[in-house]
């Protein structure tokens, strides 16, 4: 089957909760007016990229890859010289009237040239040596910067990593220096604010008026939602400015204080549709490097998801990751529908003789 109908109607059903969420957030204090409509622009220019993957095609796509990393490595490195302070975190560009977050071309730059670099697939230790000369310069560049950012690089490449066969014995390797790293070099070396927001979530009553608000607000905002919420736009906690960040870092709880349990499930069906339809789309794919590319867009987008609604429910440390689709912004907005734009254009052409 050339064109697979399910995922284009599953990204739409999440536009439209991303939408009602927004629009609804945009009544809390402390929004800036016209978010809603932002959001709607950012759906908008998504259709230029799309278009454009559209006409291109997978062959032509794969032959960018090297350009839109270089340009996407430059823009990152030039946030430490001219980038703007957004929340503590100097890694925003602003272009006139326009403001953007490298990042979020950095990871589509690094889902195409990962692939480009790994097809031939895991043929010993110097396999590693072309995808590490690709990621370690991206992920150095925003680990400085972003500790949540680089998170999400570093499932990306993990989950590229598993579809790219390397053995078991290293796959175990690998968690285990994460798993001392982390502890013992990683962790000590982030600011104080970071230390919190990744340990507050076990007992966030410890910290009520400080590191630990957030999420307090969050989880009582996602309970006083009951079973079928209060009703669109008439959520109490999101619009009397209980809820931080309503827009962004708590779309999940504004969404589940006015549709309860029965929309909170829902969303969480329709992103598990999302990965289960990625994940279908890697296994029809005939193409190793292909399969790589599936494997990083649901790496990103997946663990998004999980650790953005993990946070609000005081499940996962709080990180200041978007939830796809959903949360507001216009950068994130757009690369993200382009993603998976590329995605279905990759599967389109599956089957397509390389040239």
């Amino acid at each position: 089957m050339r064109f697979d109908l399910r995922l284009p109607v599953i990204v739409a059903a999440l536009l439209v909760v991303g939408l009602m969420t927004v629009s609804t957030a945009a009544l809390a204090p402390r929004v800036s007016p016209g978010i809603f409509q932002k959001q709607l622009l950012g759906l908008g220019l998504s259709v230029l990229p799309i278009a454009l993957l559209w006409w291109a095609g997978r062959d032509r796509i794969y032959r960018t890859a090297p350009i839109l990393y270089g340009l996407a490595l430059l823009l990152q490195a030039s946030t430490f010289v001219i980038g703007k302070d957004v929340n503590g975190q100097q890694n925003w560009l602003v272009l006139g009237p326009v403001q953007f977050q490298p990042l979020e071309l950095l990871k589509l730059a690094l889902i195409l040239m990962l692939p480009l670099v790994m097809r031939e697939g895991y043929k010993g230790l110097r396999s590693y040596a072309a995808p590490l000369a690709v990621f370690l310069p991206a992920f150095g560049l925003v680990v400085v910067q972003d500790f949540g950012g680089a998170m999400v690089l570093g499932v990306m490449f993990l989950a590229i990593l598993l579809v790219f066969r390397m053995p078991l014995l290293h796959v175990l390797g690998l968690l285990l220096v994460v798993g001392v790293a982390y502890p013992t070099v990683i962790f000590p070396h982030l600011k104080p604010y970071q230390q919190d927001r990744l340990t507050i979530f076990i007992d966030p009553y410890k910290d009520a008026r400080g590191q630990g608000y957030q999420v307090i607000q969050s989880t009582i905002a996602i309970g006083s939602g009951g079973m079928m919420g209060k009703g669109y736009k008439k959520g109490t906690q999101s619009h009397n400015g209980f809820v931080p960040e309503a827009h962004t870092d708590f779309a999940f709880a504004t969404w589940a204080e006015e549709q309860g349990l029965v929309g909170g499930v829902a969303v969480l069906l329709l992103y598990a549709g999302l990965i289960w339809g990625l994940a279908g789309m890697a296994s029809g794919s005939p193409r190793l490097q292909d399969q790589l590319l599936f494997a990083g867009v649901l790496g990103q987008i997946g663990f998004q998801a999980i650790e953005n609604i993990g946070a609000a429910l005081s499940m996962l440390p709080l990180t200041g990751i978007t939830l796809p689709l959903i949360s507001y912004g216009l950068s994130s907005l757009v690369m993200t529908l382009t993603t998976l734009g590329l995605a279905y254009v990759v599967y389109r052409d599956r089957f397509d003789k390389m040239i």
